[in-house]
This record gives structure tokens, C-alpha cells and sequence, in this order.
């Protein structure tokens, strides 16, 4: 399987943070988790990645990207998913309903209602796939430079999210379980789901407040 370097986003954390603002107070005690509810790979990958109930106990997640065009902040209430995206040129919240765009000029022209959480989803990955209205299945291995990676299909329910036909591939290495490689199909507007499968390559990961999160993530184009 051949391989094209595409894209290669450096991202940064700031924090995943203990916030108070417009969050209800989780403590340890009130806290009713448990990964038996998935399956036992992916419940092995959750743990590889510091575990579902560490990730439950976290108010918030802060992360940088740096792109061509300047610097991109995000932060997102991880309780009720609210969420703000800060650059010099424009702003795009989330306020639990609705998705607002603020800007002086038309420099950002892509949907806000797609791009809000497009980023954090990919960030967050991939505890973010042991959110409610979520299917597991089966796929093949995945085969990269003589190495097999085994995976997990994701699938949503009806009406869960913006595009509840999009899928999501998750190959982890057997040697840590933790994720290396993540398939995902784009089917915002269409309305029908897609067999254009592209690939992100998870490989550079750094631990903050006992969770394993990207430290960058190189896109990349995949073909037999």
C-alpha cells in the first residue's frame, strides 16, 4: 500500500481544564462509568488512551493549531459540548443550539454548522467514539509497510449529530492499543453515505493529565 504525505497539522494543548463556567460539578463520586458497555477492543483502546472514566471527569479541552493563515484556538465544554473557535480573522461558537459565525470581512467560507467541532472531533479521537448513538462493527486489517492493524467499524444511529451516515474506521497497534491509523467518510450535505474513505495517521502522541492526545496529526492519502 502506497502512501502520499497530504497534510500535516502541528497542534498544541493548552489545558484540559477544570473550568466552572457553564459546567455542572462531576465529581469522582457521582460519577456511574463503565467500558464493559463496548466492546472488548475498543474498550482496550479507550484504556490505552487513559481510560473512559478519566475523560469523564474532564470540564474542558483546550487545543492550538498553528495553520498557514495564523493561529487557531479552540475550546470546548466537553459536558455539553459548547464550543468557541478563536482566530485573528474570525470567531465560531457553539452555544448548544446553534452555530454562529463572527467575522469583519468574508474570509471564512466554509459552513460554520460543518467546521465547529470538525477539528475537536479529530483531536479528541479516540475517546470521542465512546459517545452515545454510537455502532461498532467489523472491518478488515489495515496494511501498512508489512504491518497489520486491526480495526473497528463506527457507525451512528439514526439522527445522531449533523451527519449521522458518516463512518469512521479505527486501526490500533497490537503491541499498545493505541490508535494509529483513522478512516472516515465525509457525507455533510449529500445526505448518502460515501465509499471515499480518507486516512489520518495517528503516531505522535503526548500525555496530558493521564489522557494520550496528538500531539500532531499527518493526513495522509491511501491507495492499493
Amino acid at each position: 500500500m502506497k502512501n502520499i504525505l497530504f497534510l500535516a497539522l502541528t497542534i498544541s494543548i493548552l489545558s484540559c481544564k477544570d473550568t466552572k463556567k457553564e459546567t455542572t460539578d462531576y465529581s469522582k463520586e457521582n460519577l456511574d462509568i463503565t467500558t464493559s458497555i463496548y466492546p472488548e477492543h475498543i474498550s482496550k483502546v479507550f484504556d490505552a488512551h487513559g481510560g473512559i472514566d478519566n475523560w469523564n471527569t474532564m470540564k474542558s479541552l483546550t487545543f492550538e493549531m498553528k495553520l498557514p493563515k495564523g493561529k487557531e484556538v479552540t475550546t470546548t465544554d466537553l459536558k455539553n459540548r459548547k464550543s468557541l473557535i478563536e482566530t485573528d480573522k474570525f470567531k465560531i461558537g457553539f452555544n448548544g443550539e446553534n452555530v454562529w459565525l463572527q467575522q469583519d470581512a468574508l474570509f471564512f467560507k466554509k459552513d460554520p454548522k460543518f467546521y465547529y467541532n470538525l477539528m475537536f472531533y479529530f483531536y479528541a479521537m479516540p475517546i470521542v467514539l465512546a459517545d452515545d448513538g454510537i455502532e461498532y462493527g467489523e472491518t478488515e486489517d489495515l496494511e501498512f509497510e508489512g504491518k497489520s492493524y486491526p480495526g473497528v467499524r463506527i457507525s451512528y444511529k439514526q439522527g445522531i449529530g449533523v451527519s449521522s451516515k458518516d463512518e469512521y474506521y479505527l486501526h490500533y497497534d497490537t503491541e499498545t492499543h493505541q490508535m494509529a491509523w483513522l478512516g472516515y467518510t465525509v457525507t455533510y450535505r449529500s445526505g448518502e453515505k460515501s465509499d471515499n474513505v480518507k486516512w489520518i495517521r495517528y503516531n505522535d502522541w503526548m500525555e496530558v493529565e493521564g489522557l494520550k492526545l496528538p500531539n500532531s496529526i499527518p493526513t495522509f492519502l491511501l491507495w492499493s
